[in-house]
Parts: structure tokens; C-alpha cells; sequence
């Protein structure tokens, strides 16, 4: 399976200083691949170093086998899409607006959309039911809203490597699950590579192919799949949790959602 995204001895931070070390992480198409941790571990430097928005303080990032720093601005941005977790600027723009910017590294400058481009930003709109959102302003919507919106941008860019940072934070439980199974189908149908940070585990372990695990030292603790990190052992000492208490979390998640139906 090809490598959408590959670190080697990848150190991440901020002003010189490390925050997480040694980073070794392949991301495959067709594949998802997760972020857990403590708050305050260092995921979202990870990310945004990955993305781009940091500059790596050691190591080297791979995009499709080549080094990220080798590519061109245009031509990364078609390959990659990202969707963190800072407010974005978008004065007096609609949510169709919003969506629409997902094809800007095929519209140049001026931004003018072709026939084909507008039936991309209605697609991307429909996948994720924000259809109705088209006309309002972006800044009315409720948070869940906005994250949908913003994960119709990310589609809308037709990526094969996306990089979300906590992408379920606003969203309620039933959405979160829509949100998940659509991710999930987009990765399979589209032979997509993600890359994402969560703080839920349980969905983590029902939606990942990967996880791993960074701990509050900056540093990967390990890293395998669902069913071999999420052992009471392994979260207990990531999280600082005395042991058992994983899986009275889960039967609480269990128990919410059951709730929620």
C-alpha cells in the first residue's frame, strides 16, 4: 500500500524547543491513523508540523515519498488538506463561501469557479449534510455546524492525505458517529490517508486502522492497532489511570449512547 505520509526522526515544537521527539509515523492510503494522548502531550504540534504550519526542529517529513519541503506551495496543497482547530477568518462569508475555498489551488488567484469546481463544492456540501447551511453566514452557526462545513472544505480539495485535529471536539454523539462513518467511507472509496488526533478514546478504537501514543514527556510511547494498544496496561500508564478504570470508561460511553438512541 503507498505511503501517503511518512516521518523519520521527527522532532516538533515551538521557539527551539522540543515538545515531541523522535517521531516515527507512516501514514498509508486508504488508511487511518491516530494521535492519543494526555492534554498538553504534543499532538497538535505533531499535526501542525506534519501540515506544514511548523517547521520541523529535526527529521524529515515524506509526502508520497518525497520530502515536503521539496514541493511547491500549489502542488502540496492538492495532495493535502487540514483541518485544525483555530478559528478561522472568514468575515462576511457564507458556509457555501467557506467550502468553496477548498478549490482554491485549482482556481488560482481570482478564485473564479468553474462548472465542474461548483459541482465539487455542492458534492462535498451533500456528503456531509450542511447542503441547507449554504446561504448563512459562517459565523452564525453553531460549532458542530462549522466543523461539518469545514470538513466539506477539506473534501472539496479532493486530498489524498488529511490531517484533522480533534475533529469530533464539537459535535454531539450522533454526529460524532456520522461524522466517523463518513470518514471512514471517504478513506475506503477514496483511498484517503488520515492522519488525526482525538481525545475519545472509544472512537478512537472503533474508527482507527493505527493508533499511537504519545506521552505527556514528548515522547511515542508505542504504536499498533486498536487492539493492541488499547489494553488496560498500555492506557493506564499513558493516561495515569489505575488499572481497570479503561474499561469502566468504555461501559460509560456505552451506557451514554445507549441514552442517546
Amino acid at each position: 500500500m503507498a505511503s501517503a505520509l511518512r516521518t523519520e526522526k521527527l522532532n516538533t515544537g515551538y521557539d527551539r524547543r522540543v515538545v515531541v521527539a523522535g517521531v516515527e509515523i507512516d501514514i498509508h492510503q486508504g488508511e487511518i491513523v491516530t494521535l492519543i494522548g494526555p492534554n498538553g502531550a504534543g499532538k497538535s504540534t505533531v499535526l501542525k508540523t506534519v501540515a506544514g504550519q511548523l517547521m520541523p526542529l529535526g527529521g524529515t517529513v515524506y509526502i508520497n515519498e518525497r520530502e515536503a519541503s521539496d514541493y511547491p506551495a500549489s502542488e502540496v496543497s492538492k495532495y493535502r488538506a487540514v483541518m485544525l482547530t483555530e478559528r478561522m477568518s472568514s468575515e462576511q462569508m457564507t458556509c457555501g463561501e467557506v467550502v468553496s475555498l477548498g478549490r482554491y489551488p485549482y482556481t488560482g488567484k481570482l478564485g473564479i469557479l468553474s462548472e465542474n469546481d461548483r459541482r465539487i463544492v455542492t458534492g462535498s456540501m451533500e456528503l456531509v449534510h450542511v447542503t441547507d447551511l449554504a446561504d448563512r453566514d459562517y459565523h452564525a452557526i453553531s460549532d458542530g455546524q462549522r466543523q461539518r462545513v469545514l470538513l466539506a472544505r477539506a473534501i472539496c480539495q479532493e486530498p489524498r492525505l488529511m490531517i484533522l485535529d480533534e475533529p469530533t471536539s464539537y459535535l454531539d454523539i450522533r454526529h460524532k458517529l456520522e461524522f466517523l462513518d463518513l470518514l471512514r467511507s471517504l478513506v475506503r472509496d477514496r483511498g484517503i490517508g488520515v492522519i488525526m488526533s482525538m481525545h475519545e478514546l472509544e472512537l478512537a478504537h472503533m474508527v482507527s486502522d493505527r493508533v499511537v501514543c504519545i506521552t505527556s514527556e514528548g515522547r511515542i510511547q508505542c504504536t499498533g492497532t486498536p487492539e493492541e494498544v488499547f489494553t488496560d496496561e498500555l492506557i493506564s500508564r499513558l493516561y495515569g489511570l489505575e488499572n481497570g478504570r479503561l474499561k469502566e470508561l468504555y461501559a460509560d460511553f456505552v451506557d451514554n449512547l445507549r441514552s442517546k438512541q
